[in-house]
């Protein structure tokens, strides 16, 4: 039997999963060990698509890997179905099926301008802000995820009809990490990375349609005229662009996975 199922590990080690061939072990892990370092094993089991187990297991296709990447962090890193992530807070004062009017509270955001199309913004936001986060700062200092991870178009404005589609000024988009409720302005850590601005965000309403599986350009369109519709119907008045918050991990299985697109309303 490889030592890597006979003895129990203390530590989560990334050697075990970088194999010469397309063979996965599967260690004991820590409870303990930080989300981040889980993480990047899950990607790296994600980039493979066949692989045979050493328990002689053998599973196909892409799908079965994303399942196994979601069972991992779910249970395996956290012990729980659930990590307990912390989300703005805000209050609900209209309710009806998939599409509230919530108005949040002020925070805190760490957030980066980046280019590209929807997804490849998105990409390369959240690997930005990650860096932050996980310790790219000038203290050294790791700082809890939070949910949603949101962007939006730059220099987007709203026409009150519908549909309207969610397309990046000169391809600008700003992607957003609210920060943990517990700092402030003054007690962040300076980024490392230049291109990153910490920002206090005042009090907001905005109108709210929830849906799950990919966020793809086009269901954001087709969420966003459904929701410009019912901004519409309730006479409310939409500013600013549309934003699209995504709140669960890329290797989160399609059907499992929050997605909202939202729209600052006049208070």
């Amino acid at each position: 039997m490889s030592d890597a199922l006979a003895k129990p590990r203390s530590k989560l080690d990334l050697a075990t999963f970088r194999q010469p061939a397309c063979c996965l072990y599967i260690p004991q892990v820590n409870p303990e060990a930080p989300n981040h370092v889980a993480q990047e094993v899950v990607l790296q089991i994600m980039s493979n698509s066949h692989c045979t187990f050493r328990n002689g297991y053998s599973r196909n296709g892409a799908l079965a890997l994303l399942l196994l990447a979601s069972l991992f962090i779910a249970f395996t890193v956290t012990g729980t179905p659930a990590m307990a992530i912390e989300e703005p807070k805000f209050t609900v004062s209209l309710h009806e099926g998939d599409i509230e009017i919530r108005d949040y509270q002020a925070a805190v955001a760490a957030e980066v301008t980046v280019t590209g199309d929807q997804n490849d913004a998105a990409n390369k936001g959240f690997r930005l802000l990650a860096g932050y986060i996980f310790g790219g700062n000038k203290r050294h200092q790791s700082i809890a995820m939070t949910a949603p991870v949101t962007q939006q178009p730059v220099g987007e404005q709203i026409a009150m009809t519908a549909p309207v589609t969610q397309t990046a000024s000169n391809g600008a988009w700003v992607v957003r990490f609210t920060m943990p409720s517990k700092y402030s302005l003054a007690t962040l850590p300076e980024p490392n990375d230049l291109r990153i601005t910490l920002r206090n965000v005042a009090p907001a309403r905005f109108a709210v349609i929830r849906f799950s599986g990919i966020a793809g350009s086009a269901n954001v369109v087709a969420r966003t005229a459904e929701l410009m519709a019912f901004v519409q119907a309730h006479r409310q008045h939409a500013i600013g662009p549309v934003s699209l918050a995504q709140y669960d991990p890329p290797w989160t299985l399609w059907f499992m996975r929050r997605n909202e697109v939202m729209i600052q309303l006049v208070q």
